[in-house]
């Protein structure tokens, strides 16, 4: 077996959805991102990541908070929610990698992990921001960090927090956090 194609299977056979992007458009990927988006390979080769976002506002949203991210590291990772060929959304664990930094968009490669078993999501109804702050609290933040990683307030963080309580009916954030979880 040639080094070539012992690359392509480690690709094929990772434990962990594999992208290459260029642009922000797939130009590869294994067969886990295919089970993880429920599409098939011809579906996803050539498409835009807009189509894996819940909305078009969170792909350019996100798009422009990434940039400077991978532009100052390099990489990138959050966890966030995704939306699956059939349009059902989930929580997805994305990190990613820029080939170069200066133009951090042209070139990466991107791991999907389907991280839905931990994090059922069943609201529609969270606003994209909510979810970004919904996200950091499953990560154990406190509203300092996400207001950093956010580059909003911690008061604005509050407040998407109440906003999440009422909406989980939750009592403090430890209940809103276990709602969330077993939502």
């Amino acid at each position: 077996m040639s080094t070539d194609s012992d690359y392509r299977l480690a690709f094929e056979m990772a434990p962990i959805g594999l992208v290459l992007s260029k642009n922000r458009i797939i130009v590869d990927c294994n067969g886990y991102v295919c089970d993880v988006f429920h599409a098939s390979r011809e579906i996803l080769l050539g498409a835009s990541f807009r189509e894996l976002y819940p909305t078009t506002e969170e792909f350019e949203r996100l798009g422009k908070r990434i940039a400077p991210i991978l532009n100052k590291h390099g990489r990138y990772a959050d966890t966030r929610i995704m939306k699956r060929a059939t349009g059902q959304h989930f929580w997805c664990r994305v990190t990613g990698r820029a080939f170069n930094r200066e133009r951090p968009h042209e070139a990466g490669i991107w791991t999907f992990e389907d991280v839905s078993a931990e994090r059922p999501h069943t609201s529609e109804a969270l606003t994209p921001r909510e979810r970004e702050v919904a996200s950091r609290l499953l990560d154990g933040k406190t509203s300092k960090m996400i207001a950093r990683e956010l580059d909003i307030s911690p008061r604005t963080v509050e407040v998407f927090r109440a906003s999440l309580m009422k909406k989980f009916s939750a009592t403090n954030t430890a209940d809103l956090i276990h709602r969330m979880l077993s939502a």
